[in-house]
């Protein structure tokens, strides 16, 4: 199983769109992302780069699990 890397938050928000999340607001240095009513997602955009434990409970929160995550960042 491929290791999960640290990403940029453009590369995470990329993948969130291709899975049919939208952008509905930013607050402060932090874009919320949601997919219906049963998935949201908070992408903080204060890092270069988003720390892989933050990654983590991302892709947990937006209802992937690591495996999946990682053949849609390839795509």
């Amino acid at each position: 199983m491929p290791k999960l890397q640290t990403i940029k938050p453009k590369d995470l928000i990329g993948v969130l769109k291709s899975v049919g999340f939208v952008e509905c607001r930013t607050k402060g240095s932090h874009l919320i992302m949601k997919k219906s009513k049963d998935y949201m997602v908070v992408i903080p955009l204060h890092n270069k780069e988003i720390p892989t434990g933050t990654l983590l409970a991302i892709i947990s929160d937006a209802g992937l699990n690591k495996e999946e995550f990682i053949k849609l960042l390839g795509k």
